[in-house]
């Protein structure tokens, strides 16, 4: 099967199993799109949801956060992970905002990705979902999927993204990556996953791609049970 067919076939699975979707961060607006998905960064997105609400209700615009300090901004995201350096991005971020784009977000990646702690994927994230450009932000969940179906080698996150632009048509990228993350949290986890009972791995993945999966979770699970079996 080629790689088109193959990605035609996983984007109708997708929509069957998921119906329509959100995006999973809560936000009102490309500001407070762009501040979830930098807090999002090895955070889950339900840990992102539970800070956010505070930290809006003190400073829902790029002004209003520039005005608290880093440490304020802290106080509100703390359970958040790297939640010291993301509270200076934050403070930083808002204050370009007001300073180089009269306090509104911009709306294109070089601009996006010229702020603190603004990456290619969290600019794809806020470009494909509040401004509507078509983007496939590539997160761990879709380069590990794209390389388990076969729809890219795995080399790097960019050529990940290169890959499943090519397969898959524009007007899809920015429904497409939200499905293929949650489907990689809901049905196909990186470990102990039964590849042959899944929807999509179980005819997208190779035998070999199979069998090295299983050889590696074996290796693993052997290595966890070699201490006690030492003891015994």
């Amino acid at each position: 099967m080629k790689r088109v067919e193959k990605a035609e076939r996983i984007a109708g699975i997708l929509k069957e199993l998921q119906g329509e979707i959100e995006v999973p961060l809560d936000h009102s607006d490309p500001f407070t799109l762009l501040v979830a998905v930098v807090l999002s960064a090895q955070t889950t997105d339900e840990r992102v949801n539970l800070v956010t609400p505070a930290l809006f209700e003190a400073a829902s615009t790029p002004a209003a956060m520039a005005r608290l300090t880093p440490e304020e901004i802290l106080g509100h995201i703390r359970t958040c992970g790297l939640a010291p350096s993301k509270s200076k991005n934050l403070h930083a971020l808002s204050g370009l905002l007001v300073e180089r784009h009269g306090g509104t977000v911009p709306a294109t990646f070089d601009e996006l990705e010229a702020l603190p702690g603004v990456g290619h994927k969290t600019a794809g994230v806020v470009m494909a979902q509040a401004f509507g450009h078509p983007a496939f932000p590539v997160d761990t969940h879709i380069h590990r999927l794209a390389a388990r179906w076969g729809l890219s080698d795995g080399r790097s996150v960019e050529r990940t993204e290169r890959d499943l632009k090519a397969v898959f048509p524009e007007e899809t990228w920015n429904d497409l990556h939200l499905r293929i993350i949650l489907f990689g949290r809901s049905h196909c986890p990186a470990l102990r996953h039964d590849l042959d009972a899944c929807p999509i791995c179980s005819w997208a993945a190779t035998r070999r791609r199979k069998h090295e999966e299983h050889a590696k979770w074996m290796k693993k699970a052997g290595r966890r049970r070699a201490p006690s079996e030492t003891r015994a």
